[in-house]
């Protein structure tokens, strides 16, 4: 049988033609949105007509393409239509800055771009990064009439291999610029089967992606996607409102977002005293998920679950743990400075801790493996875990690991297994702070700070150069307690480095700065960018002296 990713809409058609597949906002009001629904037949068939036209464009097995459209109903039927002839969508954060976006378009080397008028425009204007394009193709208004034209005799469903390329897909860019992973048919399947037996999805759930590349699962486990209202390059800007009307009136079951995003959403149902009692699951994912945050949602959702699922953009999903067992369990030794439990590794997936080591690592004979407890840097393998980044050998060699036939992946993430298997985050490899007398990680230490008063959160970076790095922590306040005020920092900070247990590993910051608004990465809002904030008081503590 082909392991197509595509197969499972045909599938998921033939089993239930008549059931909702999609909601895609079509209007409305503040108490009710207007949605237009296509069923799961008629996104099958739309998906074959832009199949078929896709194909008539030029666009064959291989092919690279482009995309530049916004979340909905064309840019899921352009991605089925894609993976149908076994062509490659390049899928790329358009909020990643122009200078990372047009470097990664360039790198990729595209033949084919599809886009909104602006994209299209724009991919004229700078047409030096386009210059493989052979072909543009715009989406607009007239987009689904052009569909209507084509012939549907036979369906579309090239055949594929399971190490046959499916999609390059781009990393935040959070600690370093944008790297594309290269996905395989066979690798989605993974993820398929292991988010479908974890997870215990069932045919007929509804689902609120708040990111845009969840949706195409959807039709493998015969879930209605319901299409949020929100801008995906910013999505720390969503509406919580919104949101909220769209889980209530289309009974949603399952959603997943990053922490900022269900922060503003829990915010906005504690005051207005809303419960969600359709959501069976949420999941909170993309960065350390606080505890308060979780104690603060369950009793939103008093028929649901919460998980925070661990991976990466090149390994997904690694470890899963329930918000019941952070509460229960892991959450006191989290704020005593232990790190974020991420759960135990999901069936076939394996994972390793590491001793760190800034440097490749060719076989996995060359990697020391580090015994329980021990802080080092965590690598997986499994079914799920991509092989190579895209047109970036250098990369490759940093973040793999052969065994064999098998690959491991170099998370970039530091992290311990504990006795008992279940795995704990600490923080990035690139973001730890080297000193004279050892090294800190990020998570242990700014978890003490943002359990402060007056603290949104907070950012361990490293003055100067490793190992001789000055540990310092910046902080965010609430807007509340912001202040420009230099005198007000300067006793707010006494007052916060006096007050640290002598036996807390936040002990050893000896200098506290604060900052309006900390710089997030474009996919989740969540993910803090300390080396920027590092550069930039170094610099301020440079011309200070």
């Amino acid at each position: 049988m082909s392991s197509n990713i595509a197969r499972f809409l045909p599938q998921t058609a033939l089993a239930q033609p008549e059931y909702c597949a999609l909601k895609i906002l079509a209007g409305g009001s503040a108490s009710s949105i207007q949605y237009r629904s296509l069923s799961f037949g008629e996104l099958e068939r739309l998906s074959n007509q832009c199949a078929a036209y896709l194909r008539m464009r030029g666009i064959q097995k291989g092919s690279r393409v482009q995309l530049a459209v916004k979340p909905g109903l064309e840019l899921i039927l352009i991605t089925f239509a894609l993976f149908k002839l076994a062509a490659v969508p390049v899928i790329i954060d358009p909020g990643m800055g122009r200078k990372n976006f047009l470097t990664s378009v360039k790198r990729t080397s595209p033949e084919f771009f599809i886009g909104i008028p602006v994209a299209i425009w724009l991919s004229r204007l700078f047409s030096s990064s386009f210059r493989g394009v052979k072909s543009r193709i715009k989406v607009g208004s007239k987009f689904e009439k052009v569909l209507d034209r084509q012939n549907l005799s036979p369906p579309i469903l090239e055949d594929t291999r399971e190490d046959d390329i499916a999609a390059i897909l781009f990393t935040s860019g959070s600690t370093g610029p944008p790297k594309g992973v290269l996905y395989e048919h066979g690798m989605f399947d993974a993820q398929v089967r292991l988010i479908g037996e974890v997870f215990g999805i069932e045919r007929g759930e509804v689902d609120l992606p708040m990111l845009p590349i969840f949706a195409l699962f959807n039709p493998a486990f015969g879930m209605t996607t319901v299409v949020p209202e929100m801008n995906p390059s910013r999505p720390a800007t969503v509406d919580a409102q919104k949101i909220v009307q769209a889980i209530r009136q289309s009974e949603v079951t399952n959603s997943f977002g990053s922490p900022v995003i269900w922060k503003k959403i829990s915010d906005y149902c504690v005051q207005e005293s809303i419960q969600l009692p359709s959501i069976r699951r949420v999941f909170m994912a993309g960065a350390p998920v606080p505890p308060d945050l979780i104690r603060s949602f369950l009793p939103i959702i008093p028929n649901g679950e919460i998980h925070t699922p661990y991976g990466a953009t090149e390994s997904l999903p690694i470890s899963s743990i329930s918000g019941n067992r952070v509460l229960s369990e892991t959450r006191t030794k989290t704020n005593l400075g232990a790190g974020t439990c991420v759960g135990k590794p999901l069936p076939e997936v394996e994972v390793k801790i590491i001793e760190i080591r800034d440097v490749p690592i060719p076989e996995i004979s060359g990697a020391k493996e580090l015994s329980a407890g021990e802080v080092g840097e965590i690598i997986v393998k499994g079914p799920m875990v991509t092989k190579a980044y895209d047109q970036l050998e250098e990369a490759t060699r940093m973040a793999k690991i052969q065994e064999g036939d098998s690959v491991w992946h170099r998370l970039g993430d530091t992290g311990y297994l504990d006795a008992d298997e279940s795995l704990w985050f600490c923080g990035r490899v690139a973001e730890r702070v080297q000193t004279s007398d050892g090294v800190l990680f990020t998570d242990p230490v700014e978890t003490y700070f943002n359990q402060q008063s007056g603290v949104a959160r907070s950012a361990l970076i490293g003055l100067g150069d490793p190992p001789e790095q000055t540990p310092a922590v910046v902080i965010e306040p609430e807007p509340e307690n912001w202040s420009d005020d230099y005198l007000d920092n300067k006793n707010w900070e006494s007052e916060l480095l006096a007050k640290i247990p002598e036996d807390s590993v936040a002990k050893r910051i000896q200098k506290i700065f604060f900052y309006k608004d900390f710089p997030v990465d474009v996919r989740h809002n969540a993910k803090i960018h300390r080396l920027t904030l590092a550069r930039l008081f170094a610099e301020s503590v440079m011309n200070k002296e």
